[in-house]
């Protein structure tokens, strides 16, 4: 490029050929402009120490001249006939340098009304704003908290002067802890490990808070519900962790001190609910888990059976109270005739249980073997079996 432009400094000039030599090296100042004659010395002529001429054709010796006279080209030829892309084109070709838009009836330009359109667009895309029902818009006159806006059609100053940013206000938002199949450990109050995965559902309720209190607002509110999940499974033991109504109570206690901590922060965040999914030991002490399980359901199983002969024994003692105290009130109506039945009961029940028969009447064999007999008419009654036909 320098080389270039100090060629077309001398070609203003008019003095030195663009395409000769520097002083001394043949350059001349004739109409012409040729660099390329011959110089003579005192032994004849000597071959030219320029460069060769450009308009000679190839192949031909340094020191040959064209075979018609030639003239300098001045500035405007060379940029007229040449430029940075190649030669150009001629003024009549479309897409030359002389094309022009098509004009007005009028004869004017269309330039300035497609401008003038242009401009009206961009005023109408950066001043007029629709916010949906459940959103809101934020904005900033150059970068500083201006106003909030409610849902529907506003005007602002164009860009770059004021922007809107506009949020929904209304979705409810979740945050999953652990994010995918991650593992969460915590401490209860009995010192023992669990692994829980619970769910926060958040929205904005304020937001110029959300916007510019908090740098990073979702990461703020895992941190904070981890911390205040911490803190309430360490409050119960792992049995109520558990359990359905242990549970029920961990997620209100986590839900109440998060949004004690947000409101703290103003964070511009409303935490509309925690849900715990899984309760689980940790995976490496699941098995001796299992085996506590199942010996606390055997210890179940044989309490509820221990309970229940215990009701059972129960309800027989006072039944027979409830017979000692009805046979005690007929005592008292006739202490004679109640004492003999009762002994009458008692010897029978006593005696029905032996083989031997007491009989005290005078003349009579002492001894009769009457359960021997009544065995054997039991025998001799019952029919033979089908087989024996």
């Amino acid at each position: 490029m320098s080389g270039f432009f100090e060629r077309i400094a001398l070609a203003m000039t008019g003095r030195r050929n663009p395409w000769g030599g520097g002083p001394g090296k043949g350059g001349g100042d004739d109409a012409g402009g040729d660099s390329g004659g011959e110089q003579t010395g005192g032994d004849g002529p000597s071959p030219p120490d320029g460069p060769r001429n450009p308009w000679l054709p190839s192949g031909s010796p340094p020191g040959e001249r064209p075979d018609r006279p030639r003239r300098s080209a001045s500035i405007e030829d060379i940029f007229r006939q040449r430029g940075p892309e190649g030669p150009r084109r001629g003024p009549g070709r479309p897409g030359g340098p002389n094309f022009r838009f098509p004009e007005r009836p009028g004869g004017g330009s269309w330039f300035p009304i497609l401008m003038g359109g242009i401009a009206l667009v961009w005023l109408g895309v950066s001043m007029v704003h629709q916010v949906g029902p459940k959103e809101q818009g934020i904005v900033t006159t150059v970068g500083k908290y201006s106003r909030t806006l409610s849902p529907g059609l506003h005007v602002t100053l164009p860009w770059p002067v004021e922007q809107v940013d506009v949020e929904n206000v209304s979705e409810v938002r979740l945050v999953r802890i652990p994010e995918g199949n991650g593992e969460k450990l915590i401490l209860t109050g009995d010192q023992n490990l669990v692994d829980l995965t619970y769910l926060i559902r958040w929205n904005i309720k304020d937001l110029k808070q959300f916007k510019f209190q908090l740098a990073e607002p979702e990461e703020t509110v895992s941190e904070v519900a981890e911390a205040a999940m911490r803190a309430s499974v360490a409050e119960q033991t792992l049995d109520d962790t558990f359990s359905g109504a242990g549970r029920a109570e961990i997620e209100e206690r986590v839900r109440r001190r998060m949004q004690v901590v947000l409101d703290a922060y103003r964070a511009g965040i409303a935490v509309q609910g925690v849900e715990i999914d899984k309760t689980d030991p940790p995976e490496f002490v699941v098995e001796a888990f299992k085996d506590v399980s199942a010996a606390e359901q055997d210890a179940d199983a044989a309490r509820n059976v221990a309970r229940q002969y215990s009701a059972q024994l129960l309800a027989q003692a006072q039944g027979e109270a409830e017979a000692f105290n009805k046979v005690y009130t007929e005592y008292r109506l006739a202490p004679e005739v109640t004492r003999r039945r009762m002994y009458y009961e008692t010897m029978e029940r006593v005696l029905g249980k032996t083989d031997k028969t007491v009989i005290e009447t005078p003349g009579v064999t002492p001894y009769l073997a009457l359960p021997e007999l009544r065995r054997r008419a039991k025998e001799a009654a019952a029919p033979a079996p089908a087989g024996g036909q």
